[in-house]
This record gives structure tokens, C-alpha cells and sequence, in this order.
């Protein structure tokens, strides 16, 4: 048991109901003291995580143990009559989102007024079948289709695409999708979730590259050819975008493209490599950043003054 003046975490696990440490021997003050040394912290109401690992965790990680806190504190006392819907269950299927807040979302059968949930959860009872269902890590979370058509009907048209696109990457069924949006006339947000649909595209391969292409397409500029492949004497590339014509190529440079896979220094110096190979065949490179992206007259400016001018490729 844990000493009251100085209590220790337990060695092992990382996530705890209320309940569970008291039956590890950790009363109130306990679990009071862990708390306010910074060794333990509340994710919500009844559950707690060990700080180590919360500290050590990205913001889209965090935000899915927030979802696994509400699943530890209500797995042994709900009805199994609701599923983890919208944007959490697109962190549950990984999906990109942008400026989405850590709101849990629940889809159930039964009127939301009928039991009681935390602030921090919100619900939903649109219908659904077994079919959109499916089970992630042993939660009960909405399939990637209905959690892509739920999303577009909630959020903005940008914040929709990106979650759409990606659901498309990941395997989702357009014409399940489409079959979907036919059948919601007057519901509110169909008019965003068809518009993203039109114009969703499986191709992007980031938040920032569909946010690249929806700020083309709205400022009138000739659409460019996505994830474009070319060859230069050191191999094939492939180019976020590029006007084949002009040979002009338009890179979205995110950190996530330099910093998740491969050592930095060594992704820069074969970024470089590409960059030199493919300017030695004639290609111009235009390189975008986030804050690029909300710069739009800069923005138009630059890619207009790429193309204007440059011998068009017959």
C-alpha cells in the first residue's frame, strides 16, 4: 500500500478510474497529493492518467486518451447502446482533423436527455444501422463512411475536406458515401457534406495539401495535377502538385513531411538532391508553408507570377 505522506504511482498501467486506485490502497488524499505533485493527472471526471505519459504524448494522442478516460470510466456501467461518432471517431480511425476541439461525441438510439453525461460529451441520435458500425481497439466507434458523412455535416467545408480526403485515402466507399448524402435531403449540414464530396480527393496526402488545393481552386487558378510523378537521372519523384505544361511544381512544405518518418538531416538533404535534379530539367519549384495559406492575395501572386511567363510544354 502506498505511504499516505509520500504515495508512489502504481509500476505498472497508465490509466485509472477512481475505483481502481482505491482498490490499489490509494484514498482521496492520496490521490490528491499525486495530483498536485504533478505525477498523476485528471482527464476527465473519475480518470486519471499517469503524467509521464501524458507529457510525452503529441496533441492528437492526447486527445484520443481523452476518448479511451470516458471509454475506462462508463465501460462497466453502460447499456452498449452508443458509439464513439463524429470527429472522435475520426481520431479513432486516425483521420486528420484541423482546429477540432476535444468534445466526445456519442451516437445512441435512445434521447441524449435520458442520461447523464459529463460537460464534455455531446450526443447524438441521427439513425444508424449495425452496418455503420465497427469495433476499434474494443470500442463501439461509427465506420469510416459514417464518420466521414457525420463529420462533413457538422464541421466547415475546409475542415470537412480534410477529413473526407483522408477517409477516401484510407479506403472509404464513394458511392457508399454518395448513397448516403442522396438520402439526407433537408437534414442540416448536407449541403457541406455533398459539396465535399464533389470535390474530396484521395490524393492528398496531408491537411496541408488539401487546404493547398481547396485555396487554388478558390482563388480561380488553374487547377494543377496532384501527387504528380516525373523522372529525373537520379529516379522518379513525385510532386504534391504541378502544372505539367510550365513544368511548375508547388510543394507544401509541413513539418510532418520533414519530421515523422525518416532522420531530419537526411530527408532535407534528399529534398535538396530532388529539388536540384528536377530545376536541372527544367522544373520551377514554388514552396508553401501553413502561414502561406492564409496569406491568400500573396498566395495567388506567387503562383500566378510562376506560371505567367513560362513556355508551355506541347
Amino acid at each position: 500500500m502506498p505511504s499516505h505522506n509520500s504515495p508512489d504511482l502504481p509500476p505498472t498501467g497508465r490509466l485509472w478510474r477512481t475505483d481502481e486506485l482505491t482498490d490499489l490502497g490509494y484514498g482521496s488524499r492520496s490521490i490528491r497529493t499525486l495530483l498536485d505533485s504533478g505525477s498523476l493527472v485528471r482527464l476527465r471526471y473519475g480518470c486519471y492518467v499517469r503524467a509521464s505519459v501524458w507529457e510525452a504524448q503529441s496533441p492528437g494522442v492526447r486527445s484520443r486518451l481523452l476518448i479511451y478516460a470516458h471509454a475506462r470510466g462508463t465501460r462497466t456501467t453502460s447499456t452498449g447502446q452508443f458509439a464513439y461518432s463524429h470527429t472522435s471517431a475520426a481520431r479513432l480511425h486516425r483521420l486528420y482533423l484541423w482546429k477540432v476541439d476535444d468534445l466526445i461525441h456519442l451516437l445512441q438510439q435512445v434521447n441524449p436527455s435520458s442520461e447523464r453525461h459529463g460537460r464534455d460529451v455531446k450526443c447524438h441520435t441521427r439513425p444508424f444501422s449495425d452496418d455503420e458500425i465497427v469495433t476499434l481497439n474494443a470500442l463501439r466507434v461509427t465506420s469510416l463512411e459514417r464518420t466521414a458523412a457525420d463529420c462533413a455535416m457538422m464541421l466547415t467545408y475546409r475542415q470537412s475536406l480534410i477529413v473526407m480526403d483522408h477517409a477516401l485515402r484510407l479506403g472509404a466507399d464513394r458511392s457508399l458515401l454518395q448513397a448516403m448524402a442522396d438520402s439526407l435531403d433537408g437534414r442540416r449540414g448536407i449541403r457541406t457534406f455533398r459539396r465535399v464530396l464533389e470535390n474530396a480527393d484521395s490524393r492528398s496526402e496531408s491537411p496541408g495539401e488539401t487546404l493547398t488545393r481547396e485555396l487554388i481552386l478558390r482563388l480561380g487558378i488553374r487547377p494543377p495535377t496532384p501527387q504528380f510523378e516525373v523522372t529525373s537521372p537520379i529516379g522518379r519523384h513525385r510532386l504534391d502538385f504541378a502544372w505539367k505544361k510550365e513544368k511548375v511544381a508547388l510543394e507544401f512544405d509541413g513539418k510532418v513531411k520533414y519530421f515523422d518518418f525518416q532522420p531530419t538531416n537526411e530527408v532535407l538533404f534528399q529534398e535538396r538532391l530532388r529539388e536540384k535534379a528536377l530545376t536541372e530539367e527544367g522544373w520551377l519549384f514554388v514552396r508553401v508553408e501553413w502561414k502561406d495559406l492564409f496569406n491568400e492575395a500573396q498566395f495567388k501572386n506567387r503562383v500566378l507570377r510562376a506560371l505567367a511567363g513560362r513556355p508551355r510544354a506541347v
